[in-house]
């Protein structure tokens, strides 16, 4: 009997019956703990990053380091940006056969919160260096183990599933909403160290409340699902030593430079896509059906890049945009340029519902999934068209790129959500994980091209620099709802 019960206890650790105590909005209550935990992640990481930004660039009256110029910071941030989704790559194998995905998350919040500790603390290049590479590889794992810990509270039939992800991804978004604003605010009144200081006592917040509830996860996701072997373990420490050395090797010769990082990052990262691609088109345990499937998957890759290489501006030239040319003086009251950054949160937020409902409606009727990442890009390349009529204008007025996030936001909505699904959809049996890192390779990569693309942007090329990318991207949109019945055959019954 005691090990019947014994049984009966773990199955139930495991495998979560529906709530029937008290609930978090008729969800399990732990949903609280991880919602609470992701926003002042999020919370942090946007409030730092275009605070980051104007840090590297702005003179020293104005509070900043005057490390590079604002292009090179630019540059600095794709990079930096590009490593974090690199680093979920690294953080899922900490997930997986390291520590497992509830000490992995724990692990990486709190080497989030040491990062913003050490912008806060540390003065210089010293705090910018150790504070990035802590947010970088922290983020990473956050990333890569949030969701297992979610998708760890309901059983797989219960109907509350998607409901539960919905408010988790509210938590982002509030997250991504207030950030920015508040930490520029604080910038603005007290200098940048005390807004890095916010940026670590949110997610402080966050980690403390989570550490008194995480006892109340599911046993499942304190375990290690596939531990490394000791062999493994060897070959993958030789491994990190290797990349370590290397790296700084390249950085003490002088051969990596802030001015070059970006260059670097995005080589690294097209090299771990060209490898992934050939992993899953040559593996023996891939298909013949799981093979076409991976084809189908290369033309949408390259406008996902396309689509975040524009998207992601928003913190790399679009905040010196809104930095240098914005109005942001509303009605008396003066706002920071980092506030541009709380606009795309709070599109999400109101219509994140109106595109799931209106998918949901269509049925079978709604566009494929090609048609689907068509229209993103048509709708980005569109938005930066919009910056043309405002060419040389210093006083833009704030409902200008008011108008334009809101256009780049429905190509969001209509290709963020719909990449992810895709790619476990489209993943070969035996690949999952890879399928999915390669999708974030394609984000990793459009986000350091985000920075790279700044060094050709300044007030005098900002015509031929908005018009080229806007025109450039509605063709791949189109060319690749041209390619939609192509696409849709070798998709092998995935639309």
């Amino acid at each position: 009997m005691s090990s019947l019960s014994e049984t009966a206890h773990k199955t139930k650790r495991e495998h979560p019956a529906p709530s029937s105590g008290k609930t978090f909005f008729g969800h399990p209550r732990m949903l609280a703990n991880l919602f609470s935990v992701e926003m002042w992640e999020r919370f942090s990481f946007y409030g730092m990053q275009v605070l980051m930004l104007y840090y590297l660039y702005w003179e020293t009256e104005r509070g900043g380091l005057a490390l590079l110029s604002d292009t090179s910071a630019a540059g600095v941030m794709g990079a930096y940006g590009g490593m974090v989704y690199l680093m979920t790559i690294v953080g899922s194998v900490f997930g997986d056969r390291i520590l497992g995905p509830e000490r992995t998350l724990f692990s990486s919040a709190t080497l989030i919160m040491g990062g913003h500790l050490a912008l806060a603390l540390l003065p210089g290049a010293s705090g910018v260096i150790t504070g990035l590479i802590m947010v970088a590889i922290g983020s990473g794992g956050l990333k890569a183990n949030a969701s297992v810990l979610v998708g760890s509270l309901y059983q797989h039939e219960d109907p509350r599933r998607d409901g539960g992800f919905t408010i988790f991804y509210i938590g982002i978004n509030l997250g991504a909403l207030f950030g920015p604003a508040l930490t520029g605010l604080t910038r603005e009144t007290y200098g940048f160290h005390l807004a890095f200081g916010l940026a670590a006592a949110g997610m402080a917040i966050g980690l403390i409340q989570y550490a008194l509830t995480r006892k109340n996860l599911p046993e499942s996701v304190h375990q290690i699902s596939a531990p490394l072997s000791p062999s493994e373990k060897k070959a993958y420490s030789v491994a990190a030593v290797v990349i370590i050395a290397a790296i700084l090797a390249l950085v003490f010769t002088g051969l990596i430079t802030p001015d070059n990082l970006d260059t670097w990052v995005m080589s690294l990262i097209a090299v771990c896509a060209l490898a992934l691609f050939y992993t899953l088109l040559t593996s023996k345990l891939t298909t013949a059906e799981e093979h076409s499937r991976v084809i189908s998957f290369i033309p949408m890759f390259f406008g996902s890049v396309a689509f975040w290489a524009l998207f992601q501006q928003q913190f790399t030239v679009l905040a010196i945009y809104s930095e240098s040319r914005i109005n942001w003086n509303i009605m008396g009251l003066q706002l920071t340029p980092e506030f541009m950054n709380s606009i795309n949160p709070i599109f999400i937020i109101i219509f994140g519902a109106v595109f799931t409902a209106l998918w949901t409606r269509m049925g079978e009727r709604q566009p494929t999934t090609p048609l689907k990442f068509s229209l993103a890009l048509i709708l980005t390349g569109v938005a930066f068209l919009l910056f043309i009529p405002q060419a040389g204008n210093t006083e833009v007025s704030f409902l200008w790129i008011v108008l334009i996030l809101f256009i780049c936001t429905l190509g969001e909505l209509a290709i963020s959500p719909v990449g992810i699904s895709l790619a476990t959809k489209l993943a070969p049996q035996n690949h999952r994980v890879a399928m999915m890192a390669l999708y974030f390779t394609s984000s990793a990569l459009g986000t350091v091209l985000a920075g790279w693309l700044g060094r050709f942007y300044s007030i005098e090329t900002e015509v031929a620099y908005f018009t080229t990318l806007g025109l450039i991207t509605i063709a791949l949109g189109v060319a690749l709802g041209g390619m939609n019945r192509w696409i849709v055959h070798k998709m092998a019954g995935i639309r």
